[in-house]
């Protein structure tokens, strides 16, 4: 089977959060998933809040995200987690 790509967008609670904390929860969460990160954007929303865009890469095998999705909105200084795309990957 193929290996997918999506992407999450992981808004947190304030902007005092500290997203590199965060990153490193939401990596081991994505590992023990059986995915892997392939890439983490900071994107500016406004008043110095930044959403965490993070690039996944995992096989298609896996199935829905949606226990991963919930797992990473149980951090506590999370507020939302949303899959804004999803690509199979060719080759």
């Amino acid at each position: 089977m193929a290996d997918v790509y999506l992407t999450l967008k992981v808004m947190p609670t304030s902007p005092d959060v500290d997203l590199k904390e965060v990153e490193g929860k939401i990596g081991i969460l994505v590992e023990n998933f059986g995915g892997k990160v392939q890439k983490i954007e900071l994107q500016e929303i406004a008043f110095g809040l930044k959403a965490m865009m993070l690039t996944l890469i995992m096989d298609e095998e896996i199935g829905s995200t949606d226990d991963l999705e919930a797992e990473i909105a149980e951090i506590s200084v999370v507020n939302s987690v949303d899959v804004v795309d999803v690509r199979r990957a060719l080759g």
